[in-house]
C-alpha cells in the first residue's frame, strides 16, 4: 500500500492536496499488518516509510505535516510495547486525517457566505474545498456560472468541470488556461485551491500566478480556499516538483529544451483573502 500509494503521489493520480495528505497518512497503516520484533523495529520502520512517503512529493506542505506528525508522536512515546507503538500510531492517524478532512469541510462552509448567489466565478485546477464549497452554496439555494480552466499539461481542470456539470445550478464552461483573460472580464471572482500559503506567497499549480496577475489588472477578487494546517509559517521550505517533459509534448524535443514545473508562485499581494476552517482572511 505505502509503495502505491508514493507512486500515486508521484503521478499525481490524487490531485487534491487534501486527499494527498489523506492517502498518504492512511499508507502508514500497512505497517500495523507487519510482524516486529522489538519497537525500535517498528519505530525505525515507521520513520523509515514516513520520510519514502514525504519524499513523492517535497511541496505538498500538508502532506508532509502530516506524516511528519505521525511519525513523531510515535517515535517520541515511550511505548513498552509493539502493540502499545501500533495502536499509538492508528490513534495519531485517525486524528490527523480527523482535522485534515474537518478542516477542508469548515473551509469550504466559511466560503459560502462569500460566494454571492448568481455569481460568475472562475476556477482553476482541481480543489475538493472550492468544489465542496459550492455544492453547498448550492444547497443554500444558490446558482452560478463557472469558468474552468485546463490546468494544461495534465487537463487536471477537466476533471472539476465534469463534477461541477453533475449539479443542475451550476453552468459549467471549460476554456483553455491562457483564455483566462478573455473571460474574466464576465467574472465576479476568482475561487482557487491552495498547495500551500508559506509567507506571503500562494503556492499552487502552474497557472495561478497569471490568472491572479490578470484578475488584479481587471479588479476582481481572488479569493483562496483551503484549511488553515495549508498556511505555514515556520518549518516549511518549499520545493516545486518538476514534471516530465513528455507531458509537455510527447514527441521528442530536437534542439530545444522542455520545462514543466508543477506550481507556481503567486504574492499574496494579489489576493482579495484566503477563507480556511478559521474564518475569512483578507490580505
Amino acid at each position: 500500500m505505502i509503495d502505491e500509494t508514493v507512486e500515486e503521489i508521484q503521478e499525481m493520480q490524487t490531485h487534491s492536496s487534501s486527499v494527498v495528505a489523506v492517502n498518504a497518512t492512511r499508507a502508514l497503516e500497512d505497517l500495523l499488518d507487519r510482524e516486529f520484533a522489538t519497537v525500535e523495529e517498528y519505530v525505525r520502520a515507521l520513520e523509515r516509510n514516513g520520510t519514502v512517503l514525504r519524499r513523492a512529493n517535497p511541496s505538498h506542505a500538508s502532506l508532509q505535516n502530516a506524516v511528519r506528525e505521525v511519525v513523531s508522536d510515535v517515535s517520541d512515546a515511550d511505548v513498552e510495547s509493539v502493540d502499545a507503538a501500533k495502536e499509538r500510531t492508528q490513534e495519531t492517524i485517525d486524528t490527523v486525517i480527523s482535522r485534515v478532512e474537518s478542516g477542508k469541510r469548515l473551509a469550504a462552509e466559511n466560503a459560502v457566505e462569500h460566494l454571492e448567489d448568481g455569481a460568475t466565478l472562475l476556477t482553476h485546477d482541481y480543489s475538493s474545498t472550492v468544489l465542496e464549497a459550492i455544492e453547498q452554496a448550492v444547497e443554500d439555494g444558490k446558482s452560478f456560472e463557472v469558468y474552468v480552466t485546463e490546468a494544461r499539461p495534465r487537463y487536471i481542470g477537466r476533471k472539476t468541470a465534469r463534477a461541477l456539470a453533475e449539479i443542475d445550478a451550476v453552468d459549467t464552461t471549460l476554456i483553455t488556461d491562457s483564455a483566462h483573460g478573455v473571460y474574466l472580464e464576465e467574472c465576479d471572482r476568482v475561487v482557487v485551491g491552495m498547495d500551500c500559503i508559506v509567507d506571503e506567497t500562494l503556492y499552487n499549480r502552474v497557472g495561478t500566478f497569471p490568472i491572479a496577475a490578470t484578475a488584479s489588472q481587471l479588479d476582481v477578487p481572488v479569493t483562496v480556499l483551503g484549511s488553515a494546517s495549508k498556511i505555514v509559517t515556520e518549518g516549511f521550505v518549499f520545493e516545486n516538483e518538476y514534471r516530465t517533459g513528455s507531458e509537455v509534448m510527447p514527441e521528442p524535443a530536437d534542439g530545444f529544451a522542455v520545462e514543466n514545473p508543477a506550481y507556481d508562485a503567486t504574492p499574496t499581494s494579489l489576493l482579495e483573502g484566503v477563507i480556511t476552517d478559521e474564518g475569512h482572511h483578507e490580505f
